[in-house]
């Protein structure tokens, strides 16, 4: 099918392109920006004048809960729900039932995902079996079933010599490592920032030390192995000061940062609403502007929605009893919009933080417009405004921002040149 976007402004970080012009697509590729290509009939034209086209977003972080959390979400619905926030390629994590340790796991969920065609589907896998942290998975197998990653999330190892060994294996391969770094013992039985709100509120506290002890293990084995590692989910200035210094030393080292830690303090806790109860917690504003700063710089190259849809009656108990986790991607592109508005971060910066950034992370082939790159596109107004939850694809509701009135509309979301979402 071809397709001409017409009158858009462009903004593509990954080649600085920033001006109003056309987009042609043939076949699910991008065939030429501005002019068509001779002989070129548009099958479908869409009128993109006030609206600006940027690479369909990458999301790091999306929990499908498909297989085994059905209750939670479905590929389906949590797909649409990503393509709404103006995402068009998404990594989940392993956590399902089963893990997300065989081949056959990843082939089941891909081809679900390919079946409800909302958005590319790249998955994470368990860097060890059943993420029990004794024997390592069959990295290669994973790989070969579409794996672009591998991690053992918030689970611990066995012991740090398990971990070394499983880096090295990985950096034999040239495997890319995610680590989510927080010491379990340390943030045992915690579930909020240790700080004056955790324990005003009597809330059991969680430590920066708890994040900064591990990510000092990780990443000096990540220099002894050689690994390419990417580091998710920092929630700490000083941790944000760890891999600042282990960039400049050289090491093979990327970040990313969930948007609600940039959005949110941990002084949300003060009216022990279950909808902020996230892991790793919500961090002091000294973090949560150190983080900001972060992401100014490109220390932290990757802003991701870590999506984690819940049913009601998993955020309807007190809030030590709760099930962690924001459902948020739908709402990705509105929510990172406030960066702007705040003056943070200008668009294209704040694009690429969306786009180019997250797809060299973890080297997918996304989070670009260039002719004959997929025709993966958001069309966007920027001075619309979005209200929360007027329209909900996810099947998770626990989301703090619902009702909330948010800068930037997703007006359509095209995946391969066909459009997978349009209002």
């Amino acid at each position: 099918m071809t397709v001409s976007i017409r009158g858009a402004h462009l903004i593509d970080p990954a080649s600085g392109l920033d001006k109003v012009c056309d987009l042609h697509i043939e076949a699910g590729r991008i065939v030429a920006i501005g002019d068509a290509p001779e002989g070129f009939h548009a099958a479908q034209e869409i009128d993109a004048a006030g609206l600006t086209a940027a690479p369909g977003l990458v999301d790091l972080s999306v929990a499908l809960r498909e297989p085994g959390y059905s209750r939670k979400g479905s590929i389906e619905s949590e797909t649409r729900a990503a393509a709404a926030g103006g995402v068009t390629s998404l990594c989940f994590p392993p956590q399902t039932k089963p893990v997300l340790d065989t081949s056959a796991v990843a082939e089941l969920i891909l081809d679900r995902a390919r079946e409800a065609g909302n958005a590319k589907v790249f998955p994470i896998g368990a860097l060890t079996k059943g993420l029990a942290g004794e024997q390592l998975s069959e990295l290669v197998a994973l790989r070969d079933a579409g794996c672009v990653a591998f991690t053992n999330g918030l689970a611990p190892m066995a012991s740090n010599r398990v971990l070394l060994r499983s880096l090295e294996y990985a950096a034999t391969f040239d495997l890319t490592v995610v680590f989510t770094s927080q010491d379990a013992e340390l943030a045992a039985d915690g579930i909020a920032h240790e700080g004056p709100t955790a324990s005003f509120r009597g809330l059991a506290g969680i430590p920066e030390t708890a994040e900064t002890v591990a990510l000092a293990r990780n990443l000096l084995l990540v220099e002894q192995s050689g690994v390419r590692a990417h580091f998710s989910q920092l929630t700490s200035a000083r941790g944000v000061e760890m891999i600042a210094q282990a960039q400049a030393r050289g090491l093979p080292v990327t970040a990313d940062v969930a948007l609600y830690q940039l959005i949110l303090t941990d002084e949300a806790l003060a009216d022990f609403s279950s909808l902020y109860h996230v892991q790793p917690p919500l961090r002091s504003r000294k973090d949560r502007d150190a983080l900001r700063e972060a992401v100014k710089s490109g220390v932290i190259q990757a802003i991701a929605s870590h999506h984690q849809p819940h049913e009601a009656d998993a955020k309807n108990a007190p809030f030590a009893a709760t099930d962690p986790g924001i459902s948020s991607v739908e709402l990705l592109l509105p929510l990172a919009m406030t960066l702007v508005q705040d003056g943070l971060l200008d668009l294209p910066t704040l694009l690429a933080r969306l786009s180019s950034g997250p797809a060299a992370a973890l080297r997918l082939p996304a989070g670009k417009l260039a002719i004959g790159a997929a025709a993966d596109v958001v069309l966007f107004e920027a001075d619309g405004q979005t209200l929360a939850g007027e329209t909900w694809h996810s099947r998770g509701q626990n989301c703090p921002f619902l009702g909330h009135c948010l800068p930037g509309v997703v007006r359509c979301t095209l995946v391969d040149g066909h459009i997978v979402h349009a209002v």
